[in-house]
């Protein structure tokens, strides 16, 4: 039998080839994993079994960082995740060892999103300078994010020739590189157009980091077409810059733009699965996160229909 190591590597080979799992939840996946072979010292998967796991899930509860920080309940059921998905995976493969099933994960408590509410949204969009390219670059990133509901990993992807501003609508590959279509409002539609139109370069990125004093010959030294492409960290960035700029308290990110994009269209009496479809999400219980929106109606809804004859 392989070891318990190889045995891993093996597993995240078959994440990345027959699940077609991002980059980033196959590291995960090795993170995790390796976490729990390192505090159980096993060489061999035949080592593990229900009392050992039982031991991790005390070592993870009690588990404190320097600072003196503890696991959140939802980081500690991501271990337990990655640990089930290993223990499936070499079932399928008839290795013999703990039952996936016993593994049960932690109880999580209901998840809360941040999102705005109008009069925020409004503030934070005014807040850029679009009299100069990157305040304009600024304000067409955000209001690209509000529009489409996009991730922030599949916002810095696009390039220029990912859009026609002809048509509302264009295509992106999601989380398992999974193809979804998102739509432009006219608003966004115009702000690409403007910022577009005092771009001087040729490079692919839609979004660039513009040097305050580029020089003269600025164009002719750059020969990579990708060069200049934000990061993910650049956007956090500067949405977390005007939101400061605009007096709002909440912790913004790019991911509460999207929350926002998703509370705004069931506002708007959109169905829970259209709203699924726009956002990208395999399972519709991750959409219903969302339901928060409707449950401000509920008093209404109550004092309408229901009342003493």
């Amino acid at each position: 039998m392989s070891s318990f190591d190889t045995l891993i590597t093996e597993f995240l080979e078959y994440l990345e080839i027959e699940k077609n799992r991002s980059q980033l939840t196959i590291r995960n996946y090795d993170h995790y994993l390796r976490v729990f072979l390192a505090w159980s010292k096993a060489t061999s998967i035949s080592q593990v079994n229900f009392n050992l796991i039982r031991k991790y899930r005390l070592y993870l509860n009690h588990y404190r960082d320097e600072k003196g920080q503890a696991l959140k309940s939802v980081t500690q059921a991501y271990y337990i995740i990655a640990l089930r998905s290993f223990l499936k995976y070499l079932a399928k493969r008839d290795i013999k060892t703990m039952a996936a099933e016993k593994l049960e994960l932690p109880k999580i408590s209901e998840r809360t999103i941040e999102f705005l509410e109008p009069n925020e949204l409004d503030k934070l969009l005014s807040q850029p300078n679009i009299h100069n390219l990157n305040g304009l670059r600024d304000r067409t990133i955000l209001e690209t994010l509000f529009s489409t509901g996009l991730r922030v990993s599949e916002l810095v992807s696009l390039n220029r020739d990912s859009i026609s501003l002809l048509h509302d609508e264009f295509t992106v590959r999601g989380k398992g590189d999974k193809p979804r279509v998102v739509f432009l409002s006219t608003a966004a539609k115009s702000w690409l157009s403007s910022y577009l139109k005092q771009r001087k370069d040729n490079l692919k990125p839609l979004f660039i980091n513009h040097p305050k004093q580029a020089s003269k010959n600025s164009e002719k030294e750059i020969t990579d077409l990708n060069a200049n492409r934000l990061t993910p960290r650049s956007i956090q960035r500067i949405v977390k810059k005007y939101a400061l700029l605009a007096g709002i308290t909440k912790n913004v990110t790019p991911h509460t733009l999207r929350h926002s994009f998703a509370t705004d269209l069931l506002r708007n009496d959109a169905d829970i699965r259209s709203v699924q479809a726009m956002l990208g999400h395999s399972n519709i219980t991750t959409t219903q996160v969302y339901t928060h929106v409707t449950d401000k109606g509920l008093r209404e809804i109550h004092k309408k229909c229901h009342h003493r004859k």
